[in-house]
């Protein structure tokens, strides 16, 4: 298979959204984990804690799943010097290698999503213990 200089720039606006999300979903657990702190520190709850330990988890995925999006990137963009330079070996390994180091990071960024359901069950099963009594 040989590649051009704009079969990298394919991947370029994907991953750029890609990392608008995982960015977006840190943001967004950074101010819960901020929430559920003051929450714990006011009274502290087995559920809370439940919530806090789950978000230590997540944010070690996010950051494994953004490491990889980056480390794709990054690789893309070598891989489009390379075929500049007309390395054209080089620039097919390091293109696969992209992909690679993107279905990583999606790999991560789906095992994420299955924690914050779980995140979720916590929650309502909270809110179910409470019905039943």
């Amino acid at each position: 298979m040989t590649i051009e200089i704009s079969t990298p720039t394919l991947l370029f606006s994907a991953i750029t959204l890609l990392m608008l999300a995982y960015t977006n979903r840190f943001l967004a657990i950074a101010n819960l984990v901020r929430q559920f702190h003051a929450l714990y520190k006011e009274n502290p709850d087995k559920n809370v804690l439940k919530q806090i330990q789950n978000f230590r988890i997540r944010l070690k995925i996010m950051r494994n799943m953004q490491f990889f999006g980056m480390l794709s990137f990054l690789t893309c963009v070598i891989c489009m010097f390379f075929i500049y330079a007309d390395f054209m070996i080089i620039a097919n390994a390091l293109f696969v290698s992209s992909l690679a180091l993107l279905m990583i990071s999606l790999v991560f960024s789906l095992w994420e999503v299955y924690i914050s359901v779980d995140a979720l069950n916590v929650q309502l099963s909270d809110i179910e213990n409470e019905i039943c009594e």
